[in-house]
């Protein structure tokens, strides 16, 4: 199969180098930063560069770029994408992309599944991306209503192969819930703790706990305001919810409540282990 992934970042790189490692698809790759191109070059990150010529050649398409620059890249393309052909999306965000582009694709003889790899670390750039980022991970797809329970059994099939530990299978909707409170939420968490004025003298006083707390306040601000608004319902409504439990523990504080403050631990951490043991048994 011929595979062209357009964006060469830390989810597109890796996925062109895990494509390499682990199966014999021939990858083609573009990015619109020439340096990106000539560093994929060097790394050797691709068999070659995915062009306005051969794109209409590829079986599958990954579009590994910024929400919008998804949904503007394959409706100016959706004339040139081969019939049949496969085209699968990276994104943060379901329904901004599948709605307009399940429709793109019906009209155009292609299928267009979302997608969403549950991998990454805090730096972006090709040069951060790895051969290893989706072992064991979670891919989310979110197929068009109606796909077919061949093409599921395909789409899975290719991702396990890739080193994914599970593929789970959901609509637009319910991903961007979930993923408002797993994924976007804590980065305003973090983005919020770090901008205490303590920030500054922190050193010497932090162990694994402030990690854990600001690792990924480290975001590119474009990006994530961007993945932010095009899901500002499921967000606003985690953000909600967030300040009034929060508001429970500093009410409780203020107040010396200390059953209430002790109660509150309790559940929170009753919670936490219950998660877990579901976790465990999926």
């Amino acid at each position: 199969m011929k595979i062209g992934i357009i964006g060469l970042g830390l989810i597109g790189g890796s996925l062109a180098k895990t494509l390499l490692k682990h199966t014999d698809h021939t990858v083609l790759g573009m990015d619109m930063s020439r340096q990106v191109m000539q560093k994929a070059k060097l790394l050797e990150a691709t068999h070659g560069e995915l062009t306005e010529e051969n794109l209409g050649q590829c079986d599958m398409l990954i579009v590994a770029t910024w929400p919008g620059g998804a949904v503007e890249y394959v409706r100016n393309h959706a004339g040139v994408i081969r019939k049949g052909a496969t085209v699968i999306d990276v994104c943060g965000v379901k329904r901004a992309i599948c709605e307009p582009l399940w429709e793109i694709a019906k009209k155009n003889d292609f299928m267009f599944v979302g997608g969403h790899p549950m991998a990454g670390v805090e730096h972006s750039g090709l040069e951060y991306a790895t051969d290893t980022m989706f072992d064991r991970a979670s891919m989310i797809l979110t197929p068009p209503p109606g796909t077919d329970i061949q093409t599921l059994e395909r789409l899975k099939k290719f991702f396990l192969g890739l080193g994914f530990g599970q593929v789970v299978i959901t609509t637009a909707e319910e991903h961007d819930q979930v993923i408002a409170y797993t994924s976007q939420l804590p980065h305003v968490v973090a983005s919020a703790y770090v901008r205490s004025p303590l920030m500054l003298g922190h050193h010497g006083f932090s162990a694994g706990s402030f990690r854990d707390m600001s690792r990924v306040a480290s975001v590119d601000e474009n990006l994530w305001t961007e993945l932010f608004q095009q899901n500002r319902e499921p967000l606003l409504r985690e953000l909600d919810g967030l300040i009034e439990r929060l508001t429970q523990y500093r009410d409780a504080l203020r107040d010396g409540q200390e059953e209430t403050l002790r109660s509150l631990l309790r559940e929170g951490r009753e919670r936490k282990a219950e998660t877990e043991k579901r976790g465990k048994k999926q």
